[in-house]
């Protein structure tokens, strides 16, 4: 099995390297094929989040606007310098408002809401602790989403661990668990799969992935264990011991009334899903009213309703909320102001690599479904998975399969649906940009004095940790 996986991927990239530009951003591009060297600002801008923090880091946090806007424009000139000024702004402005938009207000919304919930006892930071915490965390996220689960339980695993040097590794598998393999059991948890809801896939049909999220959870857990205790034993050996009178198990939770507002949120992300398919939300033609912007660019009613819905939830939480509990949390701006100016970037330099991979998925020849996992994980370790979970659901909906789910876009096969939608969530674990969380939790952390590993020491724990399981999920259920 290893040997054809990797067989796989040799002829995946000469597939890549050797297939010619026949990718088009739309309609108006159609006579001219995307060249491959303007995924060079995307490459760019990621190489700048890796290294300059490690070799600048003070330049790097007072000008990431100015690396953002350069890259971006590295991008946009040449774009519109062969396509034309109209086509590169339609681009642009199909990103941002149909993308970037709806994604920035959610983390917004969630970031204010959990952030005005502070939990507070003489609960210490052990390796026990960590494995219950790490536990609710995961089952948490499919529910309340992996941002929501991920905001709301990010400071109470840094609060209980602050007595401790060696913590980073904590939040690393916070991230691995909590802010990504946890939201595979609904739409709720994960983008992806409410882009395969609103596509015919039934609601709970990601409960059927749950022995796949399990066996992951109890393997990192373990591996976790493991790794905590022997730093808790460090810790504890350099005389480092928790800030409390005597042991116990005493919580208090304050804010607790903004749970309402966090079931806001969930129900405008699940309205957002539901919406676009109701026959008042459609035109004559089935497309999905809105506010004209530019070109085809519209701002759908959908997304409009979600964004309000959120914003009044964050609204409502820092009225009703006192502010001591923000200031028991270390509650600043600066998370979210880092995670929005770094992923406007992101959004628009990446256009030209989801449209590659869009009009190439169809001639990769990815049938099986170990090469649906992978292919889909990989990809959204860089790309924004929920784009490339749409490229292989549609690409399998398109192969001529007459057994498995129907779905808008054809028949799928319970094991390829199920390979894609797990590689394109679990996968988004590999790398700080795979998935928003992970790059709140970091700062959050960053905040709170965790030196968190660098972007490319955070990759050499997914190819020490991740890279094996999912290699075992390959083993055990995509054969």
């Amino acid at each position: 099995m290893l040997k054809k996986c990797i067989a796989y991927f040799v002829s995946l990239l000469a597939v890549l390297a050797l297939n010619p530009l026949t990718v088009f951003a739309a309609e108006e591009t159609a006579a001219k094929p995307i060249p491959v060297w303007l995924c060079i600002p995307f490459a760019g801008l990621l190489f700048c989040i890796a290294v300059l923090p490690l070799v600048k880091a003070e330049w790097w946090e007072s000008h990431q606007a100015l690396a953002v806007a350069g890259w971006s424009l590295l991008f946009i000139l040449p774009f519109g310098f062969l396509f034309g000024v109209g086509a590169a702004l339609e681009t642009v402005l199909e990103c941002l408002v149909n993308d970037y938009l709806t994604f920035i207000v959610l983390l917004f919304g969630l970031f204010c809401v959990a952030g005005n919930i502070t939990m507070e006892g003489d609960l210490a930071g052990s390796p026990r602790v960590n494995i219950i915490l790490l536990t609710i965390g995961t089952l948490l996220s499919s529910w309340i989403g992996t941002t929501g689960a991920s905001m709301l339980m990010v400071r109470p695993v840094i609060k209980m661990n602050a007595w401790r040097r060696n913590r980073s590794h904590i939040l690393v598998f916070f991230i691995f668990l909590v802010s990504n393999i946890g939201g595979c059991l609904t739409p709720i948890g994960d983008p992806p799969l409410l882009m395969g809801f609103s596509r015919g896939v039934p609601f709970f049909w990601s409960l059927h992935l749950f022995p796949i999220m399990l066996f992951n959870m109890v393997v990192l857990l373990f591996i976790f264990y493991w790794i905590d205790r022997k730093r808790y034993c460090r810790d504890m050996a350099r005389g480092r011991k928790p800030d409390i009178s005597k042991p116990g198990t005493k919580i208090q939770i304050r804010g607790l009334h903004n749970l309402i507002f966090l079931v806001m949120i969930v129900a405008a992300v699940v309205l957002s899903g539901i919406l676009p398919d109701q026959p008042m939300f459609q035109d004559a033609e089935g497309n999905v009213r809105g506010i004209h912007i530019f070109g085809e660019v519209v701002l759908s009613f959908p997304a409009i309703i979600e964004i309000l819905i959120i914003l009044l939830a964050a609204f409502l939480s820092f009225r009703t909320t006192a502010p001591v509990i923000r200031k028991k949390n270390h509650f600043t701006w600066g998370a979210i102001k880092e995670v929005g100016t770094l992923f406007i970037g992101i959004f628009i330099t990446m256009q030209p690599a989801l449209a590659i991979l869009k009009g190439m998925g169809a001639d990769l020849g990815i049938t099986e479904p170990y090469q649906m996992f992978w292919t889909t994980g990989v990809l959204s370790s860089f790309l924004d998975n929920t784009p490339t979970y749409l490229v292989f659901l549609t690409t399998a909906g398109a192969s001529g399969f007459t057994d498995g789910l129907a779905t808008t876009l054809g028949v799928v096969p319970i094991k390829v649906l199920t390979a894609i939608s797990c590689g394109a969530v679990f996968m988004g674990a590999n790398t700080y940009i795979g998935n928003a969380p992970n790059f709140m939790v970091k700062a959050i952390a960053d905040e709170n004095g965790i030196h968190m590993p660098s972007f490319f020491r955070y990759i050499g724990w997914s190819l020490m940790v991740l890279v094996p399981v999912f290699v075992l999920d390959t083993l055990i259920f995509f054969r």
